[in-house]
């Protein structure tokens, strides 16, 4: 009986490659790239309680039951998207870390532009934005989750990019990819500067919250200034025109009764 070899799925991050790519940094970073798993922030926060260390990454090529805000999926196939998840720790209560999943934001727009990616946009609290000429699309989103123990509070930083647009119908809000803005870098390049200034970005966030990044952060806000509504399970929470983040990382609203400040959750914000 002739004996044929078996095919190997390979991820397409090759860790080598990745650790040259990152250079300096490589150090603070532990990798595992798998080519298909359920959700990369799901396996990742099984691993955080096993005690993973802050900096382990989690990058997949497929993902079956990836997720994004309020359970929603979030699709991706190997060649039109990058997906992965960072473990990052801090001493610091869950409470004071309202403005995670806009540092994070701020991160990679941060470092797309660094690849020569513009004009970039993010939403609150966790959308990232590709800004043309028919108007705003989303590039990308992110999934914070924090596990709060006696080590300090876990956070698990899920990232979802499009490569290339997704297919019409996938998603209930206009989709981009950024091979519509330029040509696509070289998959290991990308990730390792994103992980960069995800970690630079981090660092800060680490020692002086949200507050010094909001400037940077207001002036990508894509809908500041605009009129929107804000709905939880679809039903209208308020109305108003939008005035962006507060130091915190809370959405400001001007309604009727003045400003109000919501904390992120289960809020979405839609244009009116």
């Amino acid at each position: 009986m002739t004996a044929f070899p078996v095919a190997i799925s390979m991820p397409l991050i090759d860790l080598s490659q990745l650790r040259q790519a990152l250079g300096p940094t490589a150090g603070r970073f532990d990798v595992d790239a798998l080519d298909d798993c359920s959700s990369t922030n799901a396996l990742l926060l099984e691993r955080a309680v096993q005690g993973a260390p802050a900096g382990t990454v989690l990058v997949a090529d497929r993902q079956s039951a990836g997720r994004g805000r309020r359970g929603r999926p979030w699709a991706s196939s190997p060649q039109d998207s990058l997906t992965f998840s960072l473990l990052w720790r801090w001493q610091a209560s869950p409470a004071r870390l309202a403005g995670l999943s806009l540092a994070a934001g701020l991160a990679l727009a941060r470092g797309l532009e660094a690849l020569g990616f513009a004009p970039l946009g993010l939403k609150w609290p966790n959308d990232l934005y590709a800004a043309g000429p028919e108007g705003e699309a989303k590039l990308g989103g992110i999934l914070v989750e924090l596990v709060a123990d006696r080590r300090g509070t876990q956070a698990v930083i899920g990232i979802g990019l499009n490569l290339r647009p997704p297919a019409p119908g996938l998603l209930e809000q206009p989709a981009a990819g950024l091979a519509q803005l330029g040509p696509l870098p070289e998959r290991h390049l990308l990730l390792a500067t994103l992980l960069t200034q995800l970690a630079a970005t981090l660092d800060v966030f680490e020692q002086q919250g949200f507050a010094p990044l909001r400037p940077e952060w207001q002036r990508r806000h894509v809908w500041q200034g605009r009129r929107v509504c804000l709905l939880e399970e679809g039903h209208v929470l308020a109305e108003g025109r939008c005035l962006g983040a507060d130091p915190e990382g809370s959405l400001l609203l001007e309604t009727g009764a003045g400003v109000q400040r919501f904390l992120a959750g289960d809020v979405s914000l839609r244009p009116r």
